[in-house]
């Protein structure tokens, strides 16, 4: 029993010096907050992700409504924010729409652009017709990872997958602290677009966003990483952190920056 003890003691200690050769920040998480940990630094973009879900019969008008509206807001100097993505959802949750914002500036920016669209009666007529054409629709406001690719425009045609986690409740840091690691071995083929983490909406959210030229190229992409000597046991471990997931292809529309 006593060799035993001393095995599990060993295998504890290697276990815990590895975890810690992982954090990206040496800071204690008991003293400071989960995305002051996890969160760029050196930007203080916030992002808004919107899923909406759309009536199937006005899916045609709804995305021709977006290409005559979103581009303006995108486009006004006025609005300090950006259109980083549009998409409809091609396999997972049929007629969805899928916006990804950027707010230069966090918070302060957010508020000055709401603020200044509800003082423009384009947009609130838009907002109204928009309404018509919807059976429901959420957004979340979310952190991009300090370890991940900055999202910027891209060149298609590409399809989109955006991989969804729902993680156990105080797993964040350690789901950070594993893809830190992790996301070397998805680098190879330009793949990764961003990663995001919620602040506001559903909390202990992580989402995900890849590019792949089609459905085979992802197999492949995917199927590479297993030969990579470590993505495995990253993979073992980052497992258990995970209560639900959900992948999303999604296809761009053409006022999108990521195509």
């Amino acid at each position: 029993v006593a060799c035993r003890g001393l095995g599990s003691s060993a295998r504890s200690a290697r276990e815990d010096s590895w975890l810690k050769s992982l954090f990206v920040r040496k800071v204690d998480p008991r003293k400071d907050a989960h995305s002051n940990l996890l969160a760029k630094r050196e930007t203080s973009s916030l992002y808004k992700l919107q899923f909406h879900n759309v009536k199937p019969e006005y899916l045609e008008a709804y995305n021709k409504l977006c290409q005559e509206v979103l581009p303006k807001i995108h486009e006004e100097k006025h609005y300090p924010c950006a259109l980083v993505g549009t998409w409809n959802t091609w396999y997972g949750e049929q007629d969805q729409a899928v916006h990804l914002w950027r707010y230069e500036g966090g918070y302060p920016a957010l508020n000055e652009v709401m603020s200044k669209l509800r003082q423009n009666k384009e947009f609130t007529e838009f907002r109204k017709e928009r309404g018509n054409m919807l059976l429901s629709r959420k957004n979340q406001l979310l952190l991009e990872f300090s370890f991940w690719n900055e999202p910027v425009p891209r060149d298609g045609p590409n399809i989109y997958e955006l991989r969804s986690y729902q993680l156990r409740p105080g797993t964040m840091i350690e789901w950070g602290n594993y893809w830190a690691r992790a996301i070397r071995f998805r680098q190879d083929s330009n793949e990764a677009v961003g990663g995001f983490f919620s602040q506001i909406g559903q909390l202990y959210m992580v989402h995900h966003l890849w590019a792949y030229k089609d459905l085979q190229t992802r197999e492949d992409i995917r199927n590479a990483a297993w030969h990579k000597p470590g993505w495995d046991e990253l993979v073992y471990y980052t497992v258990p952190l995970i209560q639900e997931m959900e992948s999303r292809i999604m296809i761009p529309l053409k006022i999108s920056p990521l195509q």
